[in-house]
């Protein structure tokens, strides 16, 4: 969203809730008025007479905490074999699993590397097949 966006919301609300007290005191007539819901003007009715007009402001919904987020051991340790053994998610889950005693499962290993831009590697670092691996260069004979 952009700065207009947010001014033109934070105005939407004052004169909302500002119809309210100068002209209904009715929140039913004001809701039904402006097409909103009776929970959200008590919502922008409360942070109004908390905070003034600064608290009508659009605000985060980025929670606050994440308790279920990986740790950033497990973080540590899959970026590690990500980068030095180039391990795809199927064996980072495992390797986890069986050596660290860590349960995480093979498309949440996928999509922390995706989130990390990791889930692809270079051309030169992906699996080859056996036929594919050496190419065997000779040497003519001297004359």
């Amino acid at each position: 969203m952009q700065e207009q966006e947010f001014l033109r919301n934070q105005r939407k609300r004052l004169t909302a809730v500002r119809h309210y007290e100068e002209v209904t005191r009715n929140v039913s007539k004001t809701c039904r008025y402006y097409g909103i819901s009776r929970m959200a003007f008590y919502r922008w009715l409360h942070r109004y007479r908390e905070l003034g007009p600064e608290g009508l402001k659009d605000r985060s919904r980025r929670p606050h905490s994440s308790p279920r987020a990986t740790k950033i051991e497990v973080l540590a340790k899959l970026l590690y074999l990500r980068q030095t053994y180039h391990f795809g998610p199927d064996k980072i889950s495992m390797y986890l699993h069986r050596y660290h005693d860590i349960q995480i499962s093979k498309s949440g290993v996928y999509r922390i590397l995706k989130r990390l831009q990791l889930h692809r590697l270079p051309q030169n670092q992906r699996y080859k097949t056996h036929e594919n691996r050496w190419k065997r260069y000779e040497k003519p004979e001297p004359d």
